[in-house]
């Protein structure tokens, strides 16, 4: 019969690659997109973004997408939010497909449903959350929830991983991370067929931060930063960074342990074309690709009692926290360990040196100096 109908080519038992999940954390710090307002204009960033979800999409009908803000006082979704989940329905219980929110129609009836979705979502979801920052909360802070936004990335990783898992089969982070012989970040370079079979079964996660925010306003976020990051060398997703203002320490850190990419641009106008050719390639490509690597990593820290970048400092011998001097009363601020700092900070104790004596050479001193002589006699 299958000879009958030309069936007999479908492989009924071959199964699809994994999707991939691309979770982008878009800085919204309202200080550092009105610094790059005459360059890059945060609308006109959104829109660069939208292109590169939309080619996300395109790669594989199975792939998802989620946008993090990372904005002054809070981290705050973007898409997916639980209202979108549910979707409106017509009398006769039919989905209304090209009808917004509102009810009336929509202006871009042609356009491929997830598309339209992603972007109406991006951008209603972006201006309320801009519309509800107020002046005062501006004022008393200018730095960015990068550590907020990374929580909600992995936990919405974990999630759906999980449940990728339980309805196709496939391996979970767990397991991914024993076959990946210790290698993070999604295994670029990695030539095993065991790691390619395990890498192809399970859900491909990834973190793109869209970064304006200085080194500085991520310093007092430095220990759930640092615990994210180990958190994704631990499940082997990689964390790419668009640093479109400045650099950032502890970003570079995190591409440098999750095998991610990091790239400062000097240019922002060319945004779409830095998010196409380097950030669109999942874990899978990577491998085939020459991707750009940077090899000048700032691994310094950040003290624990001022959250300053130091080169040279103190640290606990029980739970490793820095600090830039000694901490008041030699008590580790973290811990609570009494610590021996020693007589650090006390002025060094000089010990006066010793006279040399001259030597004296054929009755004639070091320097040469003759000895006086008697006086001859009559």
């Amino acid at each position: 019969m299958n000879s009958v109908d030309a069936s007999e080519h479908y492989d009924l038992g071959a199964t699809d690659l994994a999707p991939s999940l691309l979770t982008i954390i878009l800085d919204t710090n309202p200080h550092a997109w009105a610094a790059l307002e005459n360059s890059l204009p945060l609308s006109k960033a959104v829109a660069n973004i939208l292109v590169l979800i939309n080619a996300h999409l395109a790669c594989n009908y199975a792939n998802e997408v989620a946008v993090v803000a990372s904005h002054s006082q809070k981290a705050a979704w973007l898409y997916p939010v639980p209202s979108d989940t549910r979707e409106s329905a017509d009398r006769d219980g039919d989905v209304a497909m090209n009808v917004t929110n509102g009810g009336a129609p929509a202006a871009q009836t042609n356009k491929y449903r997830p598309f339209r979705l992603v972007e109406e979502q991006v951008n209603s979801n972006l201006k309320a959350l801009l519309n509800s920052t107020s002046s005062d909360d501006i004022r008393d802070n200018t730095s960015t929830m990068i550590a907020g936004a990374l929580t909600l990335a992995l936990s919405n990783i974990n999630r759906r991983t999980i449940a990728w898992a339980d309805e196709h089969g496939g391996a979970e982070q767990d397991d991914a991370g024993e076959g990946n012989g210790g290698r993070g970040g999604g295994g670029q370079g990695a030539t095993s067929n065991k790691y390619s079979a395990d890498d192809d079964e399970r859900l491909q996660s990834r973190i793109l931060i869209i970064s304006v925010s200085g080194s500085g306003d991520a310093a007092h976020q430095y220990i759930p930063v640092m615990n994210s990051i180990f958190a994704c060398q631990r499940l082997h997703i990689p964390i790419d960074v668009c640093k479109l203002s400045g650099d950032a320490v502890f970003l570079q850190q995190a591409c440098d342990a999750t095998k991610g990419v990091y790239m400062a641009l000097s240019e922002p106008r060319g945004l779409l074309q830095y998010l196409m050719m380097a950030f669109l390639p999942d874990q899978r490509s990577r491998r085939h690709l020459v991707l750009p690597t940077r090899v000048d990593v700032d691994f310094r820290a950040a003290c624990f009692c001022h959250r300053r970048v130091v080169d040279i400092g103190f640290v606990c011998s029980i739970c490793l926290s820095i600090f830039c001097e000694p901490p008041p009363e030699n008590t580790c601020l973290t811990c609570g360990t009494s610590l021996d700092a020693g007589d650090y900070g006390l002025k060094p104790a000089l010990i006066p040196r010793k006279k040399k004596k001259k030597k004296r050479v054929n009755g004639a001193s070091a320097a040469g100096t003759p000895m006086s002589t008697p006086t001859p006699g009559p």
